[in-house]
């Protein structure tokens, strides 16, 4: 059995336009919209690093035996 994966005329899901498409979705030009209104840019977001609370040990459960 060979999967046939050839463009089917299909309706958008967002603007209706018919368009030859392989999978059921959105247009060429409704996704090119998109990616262009929400393309946002790359940036480092710095964080401090964490520190465990003064009431926390790191061993508490080893030191629970003696």
């Amino acid at each position: 059995m060979e999967l046939d994966l050839a463009p089917v005329d299909m309706d958008c899901m967002r603007c209706g336009r018919t368009e030859a498409m392989r999978f059921r979705g959105m247009c060429r030009a409704c996704t090119e919209e998109l990616h262009a209104h929400f393309s946002r840019d790359v940036r480092v977001i710095e964080v401090a690093d964490y520190e465990p609370k003064m009431n926390v040990t790191p061993n508490a459960v080893a030191l629970k035996g003696d």
